[in-house]
């Protein structure tokens, strides 16, 4: 055990608990690798059936990635830089195809890894204080985590709109979207920890729990945010969203406004890697999760990630200096290059079987009276 997470077998369920309060339950590499020898132990438990994580913070469940981390690494020019976005999301391809219940019982903030840890499992439980979000065009990155792989699928133009803007989705909006399997009040989440722990069937469980979320702010505007962001590029939507009169010229102010704040070449980047454009959205996960590796790679190696970490995290002025500094400025080459392949630098991910077979051999070695490795 660390103190920045718990992880214990409890009878039938393997428990997770992000307790890492001094950085709001951040994603550091060591937690990373911590979840990931757990994901390889339980799968081949055979008295494990279900998996429940949550915070032990009332009002945040993971607020992102190790920034500081990240920053510090990159002054040291250390291998984390690279290693901590390669381990992670080969944790997000694990995540997807590990075939028991995974229960995420989430109240408060969940954003960039804290999405990637929770949005792949089996079930999704919205606390009343849920607050979901891809903020990641604010520091000059993009949304990762295989985030070009889930948010085309929500609906419409939601998911696009989501990514450009860091929009911060309610238990009604995750609901809506169908990111939330169900929406249950968080005094419930200690009982729905301990019959996971009893084995007690998870759908059974968690429906007469489930309560309506309410109307979703997202699904009032669907009909704006399709017809804005169903525009060619960037500068087209901007400029759509400055002609807007009517009932949403206040709406359409505001996501402008946001918008100008990000970094230009991150939008541009997000923008193409989300299908903008009526380009590629239904990429399958390990095509979005290795595309999306070559342009961690890239922006590791440009100025806007650490400008904006610097601006948010180091300094606190919030004054992001971007370079380019206009979307103007950017051209369709500059996008070009961050999607260019890596040669033998490429993401690899285990076939989707791997981790099965590591559970019966795993078995196979207990038998044998061996030690499985992780």
């Amino acid at each position: 055990m660390s103190e920045d997470i718990r992880l214990e077998k409890n009878y039938r369920a393997g428990l997770i608990t992000l307790s890492r309060r001094d950085a709001l339950n951040a994603l550091s590499l060591d937690m990373i690798r911590k979840r990931e020898a757990a994901l390889r132990s339980w799968i081949a438990d055979p008295d494990i059936y279900a998996v429940v994580q949550e915070s032990a913070l009332d009002d945040i469940f993971c607020v992102g990635g190790d920034l500081r981390a990240i920053y510090d690494w990159k002054q040291q020019s250390a291998p984390e830089l690279i290693t901590v976005f390669r381990e992670e999301y080969r944790h997000n391809w694990h995540l997807d195809k590990f075939n028991k219940p995974t229960v995420s019982l989430v109240n408060g903030t969940a954003m960039g890894s804290g999405v990637g840890m929770t949005i792949y499992g089996t079930h999704f439980v919205a606390g009343e204080k849920i607050r979901f979000a891809m903020p990641e065009t604010a520091i000059g990155l993009f949304p990762d985590v295989g985030a070009s792989y889930f948010l085309p699928r929500l609906p419409g133009k939601t998911g696009l709109y989501m990514g450009l803007t860091g929009y911060v989705a309610d238990a009604a909006d995750v609901y809506f979207l169908g990111i939330a399997s169900h929406c249950v009040p968080s005094r419930y989440f200690g009982d729905i920890r301990a019959a996971l722990i009893e084995a007690e069937p998870v759908d059974l469980l968690l429906e007469p729990l489930h309560r309506d979320p309410g109307s979703s702010p997202l699904a009032k505007h669907l009909d704006v945010i399709n017809r804005v962001f169903s525009a060619p590029s960037v500068e087209d939507v901007l400029d759509a969203l400055d002609r807007e009169t009517g009932t949403f010229a206040e709406w359409a102010r505001e996501t402008a406004r946001t918008l100008r704040q990000k970094a230009p070449m991150s939008l541009k980047v997000t923008f193409r890697l989300l299908g903008g454009g009526d380009g590629n959205s239904q990429r399958p996960l390990r095509d979005a999760l290795g595309t999306e590796f070559r342009l961690a790679c890239r922006f590791l190696e440009s100025h806007d990630l650490f400008e904006g970490i610097r601006a948010l995290i180091i300094d606190k002025d919030k004054t992001p200096k971007w370079r380019p500094d206009r979307l103007a400025d950017i051209t369709d080459e500059m996008v070009d290059r961050y999607f260019e392949p890596l040669g033998d630098g490429e993401l690899e991910l285990a076939d989707e079987y791997d981790l099965s077979r590591a559970a019966a051999q795993a078995r196979s070695m207990r038998r044998d009276g061996e030690s499985p490795s992780s």
